[in-house]
């Protein structure tokens, strides 16, 4: 649903806010309010959070995940601005320990994060698997997970020399994240939202 409203830079979309309590990403200047999303899109999303959280603990590694938190500014070419807010961003502490005092949003000229998520609605099922897929490319985000519970497969889309390569993933493969390579995570487990 697009919010009719006049046309924002980021910075006027950052500083925006109502009453009605929606989150929004931000489309070519407009608000594009994002839908509540079901009890199991929330719970794929809370289950990948801790996985990531997790392996971050076991390999060492100075990153954090977090849920519905951070946006994305994305590289869609025209004259207004658009942003992102992916279920999962998985990025260095550092980096999510900047964002405390100012706007949470990973801008253009800033390192992307190392991986994304998104869950797929009805109403996002284009939006994530096209305009999410090219703008993450863009961005060079060198990974990224489609988790489709409508169709039941995870599509892992892995940057290799500016375009993403798609593994899909059903029932109980194993998930080959080039980011966690030592991941221990199944395709059922992820769209069970449990482990």
């Amino acid at each position: 649903m697009t919010v009719a409203t006049k046309k924002l830079t980021l910075e006027e979309y950052l500083a925006y806010e109502d009453e009605s309590g929606l989150r929004y990403e931000l489309l070519d200047g407009e608000l594009m309010a994002m839908g509540v999303g079901t009890g199991m899109h929330g719970a794929i999303a809370k289950l990948l959070e801790r996985v990531f959280d997790d392996q971050c603990i076991r390999t060492d590694k100075p990153w954090t995940a977090q849920r519905f938190a951070i946006a994305v500014q994305s590289p869609r070419s025209g004259r207004w601005d658009s942003a992102r807010i992916p279920d999962v961003v998985v990025l260095p502490i550092e980096q999510w320990e900047a964002l405390a005092s100012r706007e949470a949003v990973i801008k253009l000229n800033h390192p992307p994060p190392w991986l994304v998520v998104e869950v797929v609605s009805e109403p996002t099922v284009s939006t994530d698997y096209r305009a999410k897929l090219s703008e993450y490319s863009v961005l060079e985000i060198p990974e990224y997970w489609i988790v489709d519970p409508l169709t039941g497969r995870l599509t892992l889309c892995e940057l290799v020399e500016g375009l993403y390569e798609q593994t899909v993933f059903h029932g109980n493969e194993e998930i080959g994240s080039p980011t966690f390579p030592e991941l221990k995570l199944t395709a059922s487990q992820v769209l069970a939202g449990k482990l």
